[in-house]
């Protein structure tokens, strides 16, 4: 049997490109998202082109009691999950209303990881998987402009650097993925560096090639690696001056 791959957040332009990396590789492709009816034309698309199974599957990262039945639900246990979960929301709104903090932090942190968690105990059990985490170079250190959203992405890696611990004596692969800047439609209309952007395609590409390399965490474009080590190592009293 071809192997498969969930992806979670399944709407974005990065998992639909990812969508596609895995279908031209023989994939079988499970599309989840909270609407699962945008997805329709899309794995319609998969299944023709690259003659592989494509379905679509109704996911909310919000809704944590259903997770047990979604997965249950599933064609079958997939060999690769890719969570592409995420939601930015506005950080002058995060930092004075508390539930639309708590929507960010949930659905960057809390649902990802609850998900993926669960993934993981049954990866386990039959002894093989692959574990795909979009996370962020926001989580790499809290800045003023997004550290509501920087703080459930930190919390999402070191939770993928948990099970990637926990897993490292097994056949179980756990992969962080920091895009950086991507051009999609969430940033149309935004300055972005070129030399600091990647296209969706790019980033799905990257995972690809992090899978096959087995490879623990990458940042798409390397360039950030660099960034944001310059950025973490600042002293504390000269960071509080800077402003990005």
């Amino acid at each position: 049997m071809s192997a498969s791959v969930l992806i979670l957040g399944a709407r974005s332009d990065i998992a639909r490109a990812c969508a596609h990396r895995y279908a031209r590789e023989g994939y079988h492709v499970r599309l989840a998202a909270r609407d699962p009816d945008s997805l329709e034309a899309e794995a319609t698309d998969i299944a023709l082109r690259y003659n592989v199974q494509a379905t679509v599957h109704g996911f909310d990262a919000l809704e944590s009691e259903s997770f047990a039945g979604f997965v249950d639900a599933l064609p079958e246990l997939p060999d690769v999950v890719l969570s592409a979960v995420g939601y930015m929301g506005e950080q002058e709104e995060s930092q004075s209303d508390p539930q639309a903090a708590a929507e960010v932090i949930r659905s960057n942190f809390e649902g990802p990881a609850l998900i993926l968690g669960l993934l993981a105990e049954r990866f386990e059990s039959r002894g093989h998987g692959v574990i795909i985490g979009i996370s962020s170079v926001a989580g790499d250190r809290g800045r003023a402009s997004n550290y509501v959203y920087g703080a459930a992405k930190a919390g999402f890696t070191a939770f993928l650097s948990g099970l990637r611990n926990r897993f490292s004596r097994s056949d179980l692969q756990v992969i962080t993925v920091k895009p950086g800047f991507v051009a999609t439609r969430m940033t149309e209309g935004m300055d972005l560096n070129p030399r600091l952007t990647a296209q969706p395609e790019a980033v799905a590409q990257a995972i690809w090639r992090a899978q096959a390399r087995r490879r623990n965490v990458i940042y798409v474009k390397p360039v950030w690696g660099l960034v944001m080590a310059i950025i973490c190592h600042l002293p504390e009293f000269a960071f509080k001056r800077t402003r990005f």
